[in-house]
């Protein structure tokens, strides 16, 4: 994955979330990808915790051992950034840092609450837009991203 703060992540990011558009998602769906990052994570051995928000309620949550209840802090505020903004918290990290700016410091949003960095997407539905979000925290911000990239890619690919 190319560094933070460079064009090749930026655009990167903005590919993924062209992609990573679902057909339908519903609650069934919640848990069916929320159980695909659990297993993964679990097979892996990642101190993780898991998380799908759909219409502003939590419908999904794991908390996989080694992982710290301030992973759950990061993920929620990943979270409001995903939803915030609709786009991944990732690419809301890296929209500021293109533009020489910091997230914490040019936002105007209170960084205690929400955070620009990499783990959450959102559950774009075509036709619809954004119902949701699904992500995790406790890796390095660009492995969170990857691993909920990878998954939901495998999610959507099993459903068209």
């Amino acid at each position: 994955m190319p560094a933070l703060g460079t064009p090749e992540l930026l655009a990167q990011v903005e590919e993924e979330e062209r992609e990573l558009v679902l057909p339908a998602f519903d609650r069934d769906d919640a848990w069916a990808l929320g159980s695909r990052l659990r297993d993964a994570a679990t097979d892996a051995g990642l101190p993780i915790v898991i998380g799908i928000v759909v219409a502003g309620q939590r419908v999904f949550h794991a908390a996989l051992t080694g992982a710290t209840p301030d992973n759950d802090a990061w993920l929620e505020r990943k979270t409001r950034a995903t939803l915030h903004y609709q786009r991944s918290s990732l690419g809301v990290g890296e929209q500021f840092r293109a533009r020489g700016w910091t997230f914490e410091a040019d936002s105007r949003l209170d960084p205690r609450e929400v955070a620009g960095n990499g783990g959450v997407l959102p559950i774009a539905v075509r036709g619809v837009g954004v119902v949701g979000a699904v992500g995790v925290s406790g890796l390095p911000q660009l492995d969170d991203h990857a691993f909920v990239v990878e998954h939901l890619r495998a999610f959507i690919a099993e459903r068209v």
